[in-house]
């Protein structure tokens, strides 16, 4: 279990990707790529455009507050296979690092997988660009500014790591 200290929550302010708006973020993704989203609302913004995430990972709920049910009905219709774990807010468990790293691993395995959080998911985009593979982008929201595009590359990846480690 990783804790995020309070030296650490403005480190996170800080984009690691491309910023875009909603317009450029199905530009890039139509292309093809394959990609991770994390976050209730870049996931029901992809899905409303009939893109599919490798697997997705959510907590129902929207800067603190409950989704709306179009969001949950839609994202709960997503995915061939699902998992819920727990991770409490402030915090990146073993449990949803663990199901995050199997995720990637049999990514190929299912047509869309729903990571569930009971508790909080916004730590995972840490997990998820740091055990992301190369061919493997990683989108997730800052907001009231818009989605992190994030092709973790060497640079990116040992970024991530240092705060890791510092947790």
């Amino acid at each position: 279990m990783r804790v995020l200290p309070e030296s650490l929550r403005n480190l996170l302010k800080e984009p690691f990707g491309e910023l875009v708006s909603e317009k450029e973020l199905i530009k890039i993704l139509s292309s093809g790529k394959k990609f991770v989203s994390i976050g209730d609302q870049v996931t029901f913004t992809v899905l409303k455009y009939d893109l599919k995430p490798v697997f997705c990972v959510v907590d129902y709920k929207t800067k603190r507050g409950k989704c709306s049910l179009d969001i949950i009905n839609l994202i709960k219709s997503y995915g061939e296979k699902s998992i819920i774990v727990k991770n409490p807010a402030g915090i990146l468990s073993d449990e949803l690092w663990d199901a995050i790293k199997n995720s990637y691993s049999s990514m190929d395995k299912y047509d869309g997988f729903r990571i569930e959080v009971d508790g909080e998911e916004d730590l995972a985009s840490l997990a998820a660009i740091f055990l992301a593979p190369g061919d493997v982008t990683v989108i997730y929201g800052l907001p009231d500014k818009g989605v992190l595009v994030v092709n973790p590359d060497s640079d990116i990846k040992r970024r991530v790591k240092e705060i890791i480690d510092k947790m």
